[in-house]
């Protein structure tokens, strides 16, 4: 299994962002995904999640500014983040809802600037 964020960057504050996650799972479109984050000195944590029925929720520092999507089609997952704000600084990962310690990809770095 690979799961394969990309779209990270570096933007001033109020600056959006669109990451991209290339899931390899098999039945993806039966699988709960999520966006998780871990910033430098930090525990990696929630960001967001979709259901495999499509529901959504979201981390309450994120909820108004960030949106999680799906194309099941072409097995990705999408995370736009808006009104980027300088403690979203971090590295951020895609993995199922629960996590899977072995699924762990490299992540992408997000990195705005104040």
């Amino acid at each position: 299994v690979q799961l394969q964020a990309s779209g990270g960057g570096l933007v001033h504050t109020g600056g959006s962002l669109k990451l991209s996650c290339a899931a390899s799972i098999t039945r993806f479109r039966f699988a709960h995904m999520g966006w998780y984050r871990q910033a430098p000195g930090k525990q990696r944590e929630f960001v967001a999640r979709m259901t495999a029925a499509g529901g959504r929720d979201y981390a309450n520092s994120v909820r108004g500014r960030f949106s999680i999507s799906r194309d099941n089609s072409n097995n990705m997952l999408f995370l736009q983040m808006n009104s980027l704000k300088p403690e979203d600084t971090a590295v951020y990962y895609c993995n199922l809802v629960p996590s899977r310690a072995d699924y762990w990809g490299q992540g992408t770095q997000v990195t705005v600037s104040s």
